[in-house]
């Protein structure tokens, strides 16, 4: 099915039909789900399980999920809150203002009032749908600091590793701007502590995976600055050797959910901390705006952008690599999203998935070099295929999954993976600079839009020739179908290409034919220009009349 809707213009009825389409998808999804849960508590009725009914509430929403998950009467209601607040509020800030709300609201004990508000603010910032909540916070207490005053102390556990850094570094936001609507001091951290944790953090990415290992200046800058204490259960075997027995810890156990928090909460997630903190104007926590300073001076946001080996680092063995960091041939970006896309979802072409060995099926999970989270694999026909060369010689695009299909067998190397569609959203969410992405339709559409003029009706695919006209006429740049991969090549390559054709050529206005040589070959694969073999030419069909023109 093709799911990528182009910017062009409108098309008569698309939208309707496309509505009544998603409406009937998700009326037909509810059904079916209903039928499921009614069998389900029919076979629970027979005791045969721990529990005579589903455990797992059915909701209809994110709203309705968070009242469900926590299953508490003291935030029953709290549904209508997040949706009247998330129609003009992002999640971060629901989380924010809700956690606040049940907490002046709560009659009880301030330390089950702080515990219910962090609880439910993680919730929402998870989305109903993460054990993280209720898992991944083991308790919440108010200690003591040795002059007496007061602190709100949270014990995180390893399953807080599902809400992602993010939801992680929020929650330790969450608890301080409550507990000081509770009137609770702040955590004063010793010496002692602050070290603990240098010597826990690398000794915890001994035994288990971290996203971001913070060095020991930016565990100091953090921990001793945090106003919340980031405490947390043992969850690994080892244990530290050094600043044991301290007061205030309970363990000598490498605690994994304070790991997780301080490194991959904290320290990875600081931008989008120092976001929430001044757009709210939160004061105590300038020591974010320290600590990204002090990033900023090592990694200039301006510098070249340089190959990224973090997404396959530590890869398991039998797992395929698809391509090695920012190397030619490998997937080019393509920023867009499709109908069947999301958050953490990619599109790739159908016969891109097929050439490959079908590695790639929908709902795969791939890590990816930019924006470095993985992402799952849904398919989009309206990006361009993989560039493969067959065994007989030939040099082709591939963009119908039917045809890979076909020629799958005949298959002599892949060239080029063609695109990947990711959303701007995911490089947003993941606080990564942009990069440059391929020049597409899309591009090009705007690229004319802005000229003023009226667009060509022939704009959307015109003829090589006609490509050319309209770039002149409008001065804008070439047609993405022509525009081959010229900055893949070096100077000496393009003069060696050239004098190639001017002396072993010949081109009819439509076809240009070349004799055969293997570096010529190469050059013109590493510039996408397909081709196919007869006898002993070349002959180039397609891109012809751009390659004469650009040399």
């Amino acid at each position: 099915m093709s799911v990528y809707l182009l910017p062009g213009p409108k098309r008569d009825g698309m939208s309707i039909v496309a509505s009544k389409e998603i409406e009937d998808y998700f009326k037909g999804l509810e059904r079916a789900s209903a039928d499921c849960y009614e069998l389900a508590e029919k076979a629970r009725k027979k005791g045969f399980d721990p529990q005579l009914h589903v455990e797992i509430p059915r909701a209809e929403d994110l709203a309705s999920r968070v009242e469900e998950l926590l299953g508490d009467h003291t935030v029953k209601g709290v549904s209508r809150r997040i949706r009247e607040l998330s129609k003009k509020l992002d999640r971060e800030e629901v989380s924010l203002k809700v956690a606040r709300e049940i907490a002046k609201n709560y009659t009880g004990r301030k330390e089950e009032a702080l515990e219910k508000a962090v609880r439910t603010g993680l919730a929402i910032l998870t989305e109903g749908i993460l054990v993280a909540p209720l898992e991944g916070v083991g308790s919440v207490r108010i200690a003591k600091n040795p002059d007496g005053s007061t602190y709100a102390d949270i014990y995180y556990a390893g399953p807080i590793r599902s809400a992602g850094g993010t939801g992680q570094a929020m929650s330790v936001l969450i608890a301080d701007v409550v507990r000081r609507d509770l009137g609770i001091g702040r955590y004063k951290p010793t010496k002692e502590e602050v070290e603990r944790f240098k010597e826990e953090i690398p000794l915890y990415k001994r035994s288990q995976h971290l996203q971001y290992t913070p060095t020991s200046e930016e565990i100091e800058l953090m921990v001793g600055n945090c106003p919340i204490c980031i405490n947390g259960e043992g969850t690994e075997e080892e244990e530290i050797s050094g600043h044991r027995d301290l007061p205030r810890i309970e363990t000598n156990r490498v605690r994994g959910g304070a790991c997780l928090v301080v490194a991959e909460g904290l320290c990875l997630k600081a931008p989008k901390i120092g976001k929430h903190v001044n757009k709210l104007k939160i004061d105590g926590w300038d020591f974010v705006g320290k600590y990204l300073k002090r990033k900023v001076t090592k990694v200039e946001e301006k510098e070249e952008i340089r190959p990224d080996d973090k997404y396959i680092s530590n890869i398991i063995a039998g797992r395929p690599v698809l391509s090695h960091p920012s190397r030619k041939g490998g997937f080019r970006l393509r920023y867009g999203r499709t109908r069947a896309s999301g958050l953490a979802a990619l599109g790739v072409s159908p016969a891109t998935m097929t050439v490959v060995g079908e590695f790639i099926a929908v709902g795969t999970q791939m890590k990816i070099e930019r924006p470095g989270k993985a992402g799952a694999v849904t398919p989009c026909d309206h990006i361009e295929g993989p560039l493969v060369v067959l065994k007989n010689g030939d040099f082709i695009s591939i963009d119908d999954h039917k045809e890979a299909k076909r020629l799958a067998s005949q298959i002599e190397c892949i060239t080029d993976l063609g695109e990947i569609l990711i959303p701007f959203g995911e490089f947003l969410e993941n606080n990564h600079v942009l990069i440059p992405g391929s020049y597409s339709l899309e591009w090009y559409y705007q690229e004319l839009l802005n000229v003023g003029k009226q667009m060509p009706e022939d704009w959307e695919s015109p003829t090589p020739e006609r490509a050319f006209e309209i770039s002149e006429e409008y001065g804008v740049p070439l047609h993405p179908r022509y525009n081959l991969f010229w900055h893949d090549l070096e100077t000496a390559d393009l003069e060696k290409l050239a004098l190639h054709l001017e002396s072993n050529g010949s081109y009819d206005g439509e076809t240009l034919t070349v004799s055969r040589d293997e570096e010529i070959e190469e050059i013109l694969v590493a510039l996408g220009a397909t081709y196919r073999i007869k006898g002993k030419d070349l002959v180039i069909d397609l891109y012809s009349y751009p390659l004469v023109r650009c040399l």
